[in-house]
């Protein structure tokens, strides 16, 4: 019911200037979380994007609320809410290696826009704010309202939901897309620890004085970087071209007086997806574990790590916990923050993990296996989060998205975490199509335009299926 209207509304031309255009305004806000200042929680970024979020959905005619900044709420009408669809206006970091064009500088190029945030999660917003606006244009009547959730710290632990579901209840259905079709019902738990080690200060030569490797624990590190005492580029090419020949990364030699300056060159990824970069730490690693370094505590820590973490292993095979189920599949690890300094060393490492994981054959594992180095490891584990696919919710998603696609709706199970991971019975529902790699959290970030307006359709027809 209502597929030849919802069609034909989606394919007039006007439609996809609107969304390409309503995207690109909230992509050209740079909404990374910094610190935060009075009213703005996560920092004057995400704040912004907000701001610029509501401000759109009043001139559509919407009714929007601010909740101090947390979250934005977004309703098709007074109504008992149904339905809580759940986006986020905050991104990851620019990183490096953009080609297309700037990171906040949208651009069109052979039907895909791209920009930080057109796939993850911008784009998908202004698809469910079209779907709303066709439901409303369209004048179909519905018993129940739907609200659209706008947050502002996915990226950095939720804690813009956290703040608003402690005031408002969760509603019957909620849906987040933050992933891709066609429904996601299972996300795995996550490990992710903070590993430290000490040792006294050094003045042998050639050694290791400072080292430093990514930017956020859920990117894959593109880049790493690191200064060696008492090298010289000439010495340490020959090494370089062998662990270029093993890793496939990049090694950039700079000489600054006695000390020589390496920036390691990768491929940045989800973490949920490390198999789909190249880790400029391990690749970094892999490098100084071959040079001739002197024999001091620096030395052995960062042989160490590149025992524990050695380039390409993405499972966790040699920190000694890898291992998977047919329902949730392998556990994933990236190894994605790395600071070294004169007398010491932190790290973190980003896993995904199995609904087989716990605690001794996870977190205690790997505690052992850093504790055979004289490393300290200290963190917890979070829960996987499953909504059975039996559900009328997931159930209705799928009929929907069969509806508008053609093809076989299925369930899901993913590494990432959606923004759904703690809202009992959520599901992530889109808005990539399976086989789409919009390149999330890298560089040269895009969405299918296409694509996006096909999401819209199934939304608006998942809005009033379950709002009336």
């Amino acid at each position: 019911m209502y597929k030849q209207q919802i069609d034909s509304y989606f394919d007039d031309p006007r439609r996809r200037a609107e969304l390409v255009e309503h995207i690109s305004r909230l992509v050209r806000v740079r909404s990374v979380r910094e610190d935060a200042r009075p009213g703005m929680p996560f920092g004057p970024g995400p704040a912004a994007a907000l701001a610029e979020a509501l401000k759109l959905a009043g001139e559509l005619g919407f009714t929007a609320k601010n909740y101090d900044n947390y979250v934005g709420t977004v309703d098709l009408s007074d109504a008992e809410t149904a339905l809580h669809i759940l986006c986020h206006l905050d991104v990851v970091g620019e990183g490096t290696g953009w080609t297309v064009t700037e990171p906040y500088e949208p651009k069109e190029v052979d039907g895909m826009l791209y920009g930080r945030g057109t796939d993850d999660d911008k784009g998908p917003a202004c698809a469910v704010l079209m779907a709303m606006q066709a439901v409303k244009d369209l004048g179909v009547p519905l018993k129940k309202n739907v609200r659209l959730i706008l947050g502002t710290d996915e990226e950095s632990g939720s804690e813009d939901l956290a703040y608003y579901y402690a005031r408002e209840p969760y509603a019957p259905y909620t849906f987040s897309p933050d992933g891709e079709f066609p429904v996601i019902n299972i996300e795995k738990g996550s490990y992710k620890p903070v590993f430290t080690k000490s040792w006294d200060a050094e003045e042998a030569t050639p050694r290791v004085k400072e080292l430093h490797g990514g930017f956020r624990i859920n990117v894959l590190p593109p880049e790493a970087e690191c200064v060696v005492a008492g090298l010289s580029a000439e010495a340490a090419t020959p090494y370089c071209d062998d662990a270029a020949a093993r890793t496939g990364a990049a090694y950039e030699l700079k000489e600054e007086g006695d000390n020589l300056r390496i920036l390691c060159h990768g491929k940045g990824a989800h973490a949920s997806t490390p198999e789909e970069g190249n880790n400029a730490i391990t690749a970094l690693l892999d490098l100084l574990r071959a040079l001739p370094l002197a024999k001091v505590g620096s030395t052995a820590a960062i042989h160490a790590l590149s025992a524990l973490f050695p380039h390409g292993d993405c499972a966790g095979k040699a920190l000694g916990i890898a291992q998977a189920d047919e329902i949730s599949g392998p556990l994933t690890l990236a190894f994605s923050l790395l600071e070294v300094g004169p007398t010491g060393l932190k790290g973190q490492f980003d896993s995904r993990v199995p609904i087989c994981a716990n605690e001794e054959n996870c977190k205690a594992a790997a505690e052992a296996a850093f504790a055979k180095f004289g490393f300290g490891a200290e963190g917890g584990m979070q829960e996987p989060h499953h909504t059975s696919a039996d559900t009328p919710l997931v159930k209705t998603l799928l009929r929907c998205y069969e509806q508008y696609t053609g093809n076989k709706g299925e369930c899901l199970a993913i590494g990432g975490g959606t923004y759904v991971h703690d809202i009992p019975g959520g599901v992530a529902f889109g808005c990539a199509m399976p086989g789409f790699n919009g390149n999330m959290h890298g560089a040269d970030e895009h969405t299918c335009i296409a694509d996006q307006l096909t999401a819209a359709k199934i939304f608006t027809q998942a809005i009033i299926d379950l709002c009336s």
